[in-house]
């Protein structure tokens, strides 16, 4: 037992996947920031070309 916790404890192999989750995790995180952003702005626009067609 104590042999499998010091190898866990020296593993590395895992901490790189945790890396890229967390990359991905701040990636779609600014993207709903940014995209929370231009959400107002975008519907003013739609709404005068709907209104422009109509």
């Amino acid at each position: 037992m104590k042999k499998c916790l010091a190898w866990l404890l020296h593993e590395e192999s895992g901490q790189s996947m945790v890396e890229y989750g967390l990359v991905i995790m701040l990636v779609a995180l600014v993207a709903m920031v940014g995209l929370a952003g231009i959400a107002t702005p975008l519907t003013a626009i739609f709404n005068r070309l709907v209104a422009a067609l109509v």
